[in-house]
């Protein structure tokens, strides 16, 4: 496989008059004076990263990627200083001379364009540039010298680069060089000429050069990929019609027939020129391979609007390239340019470029080996910044960073080229040890749950207790009709007549869990926020909730609170008398938890304080707060209830992962644990650590005179320390985090951060990544943090396509998070004392259930049997693993329930059973006594 890099030689040489140097257009265009005034001089190519004073910098930066091609394009106008035949500058061909030698001592092959946009300026004024057609000729010339000088070094040649750019642009619209602003004609008459120019060079090098020098030619084609709006018939044929008018424009012509797209022929009638037979023969087969330029010069920039046609645009390289074999009968094809930009403000860590590097690299891998599509090459663009064309210095796209305002202009090398680096040293993207499945299974008292934030409070009594009387009519209307004025003896009520209980735990049964986790409602217990008044149904509902599932075997996991999107979860009045901002807060959070206790503690034995705390949405006294009603309710059940019920109680906080967007910055890594205290450390470091806030936030906030961070007082601080039984946390994702400031809109200036994602992540629909190793970091980052604690995970789900029958985005995500738990129990030795997945129905989470919801009746998905699957096994069994042997515990048995809610009558029926048996025994015995009397 071919790994390249490339750039081009106006955005790079600089040296603009040395030696000799002939003006272009780019040269004429760029020190045209702007329409209108500036405060800024206009951006020119005249020193730009000069490369033609530093061959050899630009050759080390090569050596230090490793690559084994490297695309440049030679300066038409250093070569020809005029543009025509005759005496070339002996200096302009010195260079790149001397630039082939170092490729030829690093053992990098060169691949070498002849035009890349940068006419000679007197080519344009003397000819009219590519409009006339004698700059055929000229060009055979130019190109002629070049296989004569530089030819036997050279194995790959690239004819013109991008056409349509630079017929279009350059003019038609006028947005480039030479800035010509003609009609629609103009451009399809300079395509035309393009075209023939490049098939005369073709012919010169195959007729004269390749039985010697062995190379292969080929001209670079710009494209984008389109997609339907919706997928219809009519979408479908315009989203051919727009590839027609780019792509094919210039493909079609050299690889099928010599001819254009026939729907740009019926489209366009006589703007299009006409090929002679001659001609088509002449341009017909005129490329060895299919030279590929994918990227944001022409995708997402210089694409005209009417070129897509009403169709979506997509940056989606693998879909291109398996059009392309299909299109034009399985050429082998080299993408000769391809990547992304940055912000001109952005330095060395580039990690949007460098992740749309990684996407499009993973989608030409996935194209060779999933597609079989024959993909020789890739060439990363570009090698350092540069000028980019219409868009200046004002983006960046090179793999090392230049500085232009300095004097010697070193390149320096970004992240993007650390990766690259490490990508052609891997050759591709090898499977990583860490990231293979692991076999084995977790210890046998390993809690399985599920979670449902808020149970559905179903309050609807079954018809056994309706003391109404009713006749059966069945006459007439063969319904039961109520009789007026008679009631039965109201009878003493049951859990069981809840007739929404029985049928969630039977799911939950279903799915084989050994613990369910729900958070209680606040302001439905309390709805005034203290004692004053109690909401005693309620608290029956949620007694006969903990009772039946204790009785189902099932130890229920109850949460205190969760926020929630009215009134955060409070009661209305104390939301009014600003919520967690108010101090007194934290004494109606540990009034409310002892009535829990109280009323529920008999049947809970695992308790949490605080479920699922934003850390983002709090300010730094609603957190100060919280962290002391927590304290106050789990100090409460130590001192008061703890020997009494044999509970655990503590904290569940949310602790995704953050990761560094370049690993190999320094920078990004101190970002990424700045983010980390900010989100978990803030709330964690307390409870579980020193007892005050993190050194790292409370140093930030310093740094930069924000004083509102609190200080605990030493009786707090006491309090607050070791208020805790486990380590309980809820994961969903990771997120990834880059200092620099790309995009200004997502930046986070309070922590000078910026998040991202990596674009070759799975998402789900709402666009939240999965990344599995995530849980595992996440884990092992808590234990380095607050030591070897026992830890739940009370928490982890995905939401999935409602649509999709199959949802097999969350039995990936399950199958995948629930392995990287495995390995951080098994591998890293973490004391992970349970996994519950979130959530258990769509009807109280839409998207997330393990059961869809629809008319009243609740449908398990595939994904629930898969996770019993995992609950049955305990894990990950393989052919090779023995299951971890788990002695037999006692299971209640559930159907037996009728008998162990009515001992008292059974003993009474035993005892007249055994009554009976007596008296019998008795007159038997009394009556064969009474006999042998008679006798």
């Amino acid at each position: 496989f071919l790994w390249a890099v490339g750039s081009a030689a106006y955005q790079t040489e600089g040296g603009w008059r040395q030696h000799g140097k002939g003006a272009s257009i780019w040269d004429t265009f760029t020190h045209r004076a702007p329409a209108a005034p500036s405060p800024h001089p206009p951006a020119t190519g005249d020193v730009a990263s000069d490369g033609y004073n530093n061959v050899f910098r630009d050759t080390e930066g090569l050596r230090e990627l490793g690559v084994t091609h490297y695309r440049f394009s030679i300066s038409w106008a250093r070569v020809f200083p005029n543009g025509s035949a005759g005496t070339p500058n002996r200096e302009g061909l010195r260079y790149y001379r001397r630039l082939l030698e170092r490729l030829r001592e690093l053992g990098v092959q060169p691949v070498v364009t002849l035009y890349h946009w940068d006419l000679p300026q007197r080519l344009q004024d003397v000819y009219g540039g590519w409009a006339n057609r004698a700059l055929a000729d000229h060009f055979r010339d130019y190109a002629e010298l070049c296989f004569r000088h530089f030819g036997g070094q050279v194995k790959y040649w690239i004819t013109i680069d991008n056409p349509y750019v630079v017929a279009w642009h350059g003019y038609t619209t006028g947005r480039l060089a030479p800035g010509v602003r003609g009609s629609p004609r103009l451009g399809y008459l300079v395509a035309h000429n393009l075209l023939l120019a490049h098939a005369k060079i073709w012919h010169l090098y195959n007729t004269s050069f390749r039985p010697t020098q062995g190379g292969q030619v080929s001209i670079a084609l710009g494209s984008h990929w389109i997609t339907p709006q919706r997928m219809t018939d009519h979408n479908i044929k315009e989203c051919q019609k727009s590839l027609d008018f780019v792509l094919n424009w210039f493909a079609k012509p050299i690889f099928i027939d010599g001819d254009y797209p026939d729907s740009m022929k019926s489209n366009l009638s006589s703007l299009l020129p006409d090929f002679t037979e001659s001609e088509k023969k002449f341009i017909k087969g005129t490329a060895d391979f299919f030279s590929l330029s994918f990227g944001p010069t022409l995708s997402f920039q210089l694409l005209e609007p009417h070129m897509k046609f009403h169709q979506l645009e997509s940056p989606s390289l693998r879909q291109l390239l398996s059009w392309i074999d299909l299109e034009y009968n399985h050429p082998q094809i080299f993408i000769v340019e391809s990547g992304w930009f940055v912000s001109g403000t952005t330095k060395k860590d580039d990690a949007k470029y460098m992740y749309y590097l990684k996407k499009f690299i993973m989608e030409t891998l996935k194209a060779i080996r999933l597609d079989g599509v024959d993909v020789i090459g890739y060439t990363a663009w570009s090698l350092m910044d540069g000028f980019e064309w219409h868009r200046g210095y004002s983006i960046r796209r090179g793999l090392f960073y230049v500085d232009f305002l300095s004097q010697d202009k070193k390149l320096m090398p970004k992240s993007s080229a650390l990766f690259y680096q490490k990508l052609i040293e891997s050759n591709g993207f090898p499977p990583l040890p860490e990231n293979q499945p692991l076999e084995g299974t977790f210890p046998c008292d390993f809690a399985w749950g599920v979670v449902d934030n808020y149970i559905q409070v179903d309050m609807t009594l079954s018809q056994f207790t309706d003391p109404n009387i009713y006749l059966w009519d069945i006459h007439h209307s063969k319904r039961l009709i109520k009789v007026d004025g008679v009631v039965a003896k109201k009878r003493k009520s049951y859990c069981v007549d809840f007739a929404a209980i029985r049928p969630q735990i039977a799911l939950l049964q279903e799915m084989h869990v050994t613990h369910f986790h729900f958070s209680l409602d606040w302001a439905l217990i309390l709805p005034l926020g203290n004692l004053s008044q109690v909401n005693g149904t309620i608290l029956h509902y949620y007694r006969c909730m903990v009772s039946e599932l204790v009785r189902a075997n099932i130890t229920p996991v109850v949460a205190l609170w969760q926020p929630a999107a009215l009134h955060q979860g409070l009661p209305a009045s104390l939301a009014k008398q600003g919520a967690w901002e108010n101090p007194r807060i934290a004494l109606a959070f540990a009034e409310y938890a002892r009535l829990c206790f109280e009323e529920l503690g008999h049947h809970v034995k695992f308790w949490i304080t605080m479920n699922e705390p934003y850390t983002r949405n709090l300010t730094y006294g609603a957190g100060h707060h919280l962290l002391k009603a927590h304290a106050l309710a789990w100090r409460l059940y130590d001192e008061k209830f703890r020997s009494i019920q044999k509970g655990k109680i503590s904290i569940a906080l949310q602790a995704d992962w953050i990761e560094p967007a370049c690993p190999f910055s320094q920078k990004d890594k101190e970002v990424a644990e700045r983010v980390l205290e900010f989100d978990i450390g803030w709330l964690a470091e307390p409870i579980f650590g020193s007892g005050d806030y993190p050194r790292v936030m409370r140093d930030w906030l310093n740094q930069r005179s924000n004083f509102l961070l609190p200080y605990f007082t030493e009786e707090e601080a006491k309090l607050i320390q070791g208020s805790f039984d486990f380590l309980a946390l809820s994961h969903y994702t990771t997120i990834l985090v880059d200092w620099e400031k790309e995009d200004p809109l997502k930046y986070n200036d309070y922590l000078e951060v910026q998040e991202m994602t990596d674009i070759t992540w799975l998402n789900s629909p709402s666009q939240v990544a999965v990344v599995p190793w995530g849980l595992r970091r996440v884990l092992n980052w808590l234990k380095m943090k607050y030591g070897d604690l026992p830890v739940y995970i009370v928490a982890n789900g995905i939401d999935d396509d409602p649509h999709e029958e199959q949802d097999k985005l969350r039995t990936y995500y399950l199958q995948n998070y629930i392995n990287e738990a495995l390995k951080a129990y098994v591998l890293d030795g973490i004391n992970l004392c349970g996994y519950f997945a979130y959530s258990f129905n769509d009807r109280s989470a839409p998207k997330y259930g393990f059961y869809r919801y629809a008319a009243n009746q609740f449908e398990p998905k595939p994904s629930m049997k898969h996770y019993r699957k995992i609950i049955d096994n305990n894990g990950f069994l393989g052919p090779e693993t023995l299951g971890r042997f788990c002695p037999e515990e006692y299971t209640m048995c559930t159907e037996c329930s009728f008998f162990r809610t009515r001992k008292s009558l059974l003993a009474f029926i035993a005892f007249l059973f055994f009554a009976c048996i007596v008296s019998l025994a008795l007159m038997f015995y009394y009556s064969k006594k009474g006999r042998r009397s008679y006798k």
